[in-house]
């Protein structure tokens, strides 16, 4: 049965909390976490202890998870949400009253708060923006959480105890069972249809990346290819002119005189005739 007090620390995450300011004095309603004493500080919305939000008629304060309570004729301090005395407060023009009861109405004191029968500034709480807590609890009005928040069981009443909102443990744990059971289906179907986007998307990339490098990789093997023959032209325009003087027709010598052997020295004269100019002599 101690699950349930883990219950409203998760509820009250969720809850916009508010601070608890008198309009006569300008301090904020400070809970004490050693005793529950009430203490009136200067306004610091970073401190869980001067966070208050409604539940149902109950004013719970984040830093404790207790409720305002009254334990006295007019002590007015924090208590158990599940506890025998007043813990519903009715609100009306910024003027806080315990339900059932005709104490008075929550007024600031110089050491903190108590009940008093009066209406004048002092019994008037506002938030930090200087509106009326009534209206505050017009905006969270009463909810499934209220009970939830109320849920603190005794260990000494054996789970038989009726809570402070007026349901017993078996119908808050059917309550609780039933938004255990909630169809996660809706939830279940957007996530997998985000995950069924993501993988579309992230084929999609993948294709274009593909297509960009095989492009990439065609350009470069193009460039390549007419580098290589351009490389082969000039080699071939470099050559051209050592073919043509290979291939060029030999100068034709004239042949020689048949009765010219070698080492004569011919001339030519003028009447065309030729002679040798050294006429070897026959050997007898």
């Amino acid at each position: 049965m101690k699950l349930f007090w883990i219950i409203p620390f998760f509820l009250l995450q969720d809850v916009e909390a508010f601070l608890m300011k008198n309009a006569e004095v300008r301090l904020c309603l400070q809970a004490s976490p050693m005793n529950g004493d009430l203490l009136l500080e200067d306004c610091n919305p970073e401190s869980q202890f001067q966070d208050w939000s409604w539940q149902g008629h109950s004013l719970v304060n984040h830093g404790t998870r207790s409720c305002l309570a009254v334990v006295g004729a007019d002590t007015v301090q924090t208590n158990l949400c599940s506890s025998a005395g007043y813990t519903s407060w009715g609100c009306s023009n910024a003027l806080l009253s315990p339900l059932g009861s005709s104490q008075g109405y929550l007024v600031a004191k110089k050491k903190g708060v108590s009940l008093a029968n009066m209406r004048g500034l002092k019994a008037q709480w506002q938030n930090v923006a200087d509106r009326s807590v009534c209206e505050e609890k017009a905006e969270q009005g009463g909810s499934f959480p209220v009970a939830l928040a109320s849920v603190q069981v005794n260990d000494h009443t054996g789970g038989n105890a009726t809570l402070a909102l007026g349901i017993d443990q078996e119908e808050l744990e059917e309550l609780l069972w039933f938004f255990r059971r909630e169809d996660p289906s809706t939830w279940n179907y957007s996530i997998l249809a985000l995950s069924f986007v993501a993988m579309i998307l992230g084929l999609f990339l993948l294709a274009i990346n593909i297509v960009r490098n095989r492009k990439r990789k065609i350009h470069v093997y193009k460039e390549a290819v007419q580098r290589a023959e351009q490389a082969e032209l000039e080699a071939k325009q470099a050559l051209t002119p050592l073919q043509e003087y290979s291939l060029a027709e030999p100068h034709k010598e004239e042949p020689l005189p048949q009765d010219q052997r070698s080492g004569d020295v011919v001339v030519q004269w003028k009447d065309g005739t030729v002679t040798s100019l050294y006429a070897e002599r026959s050997e007898e």
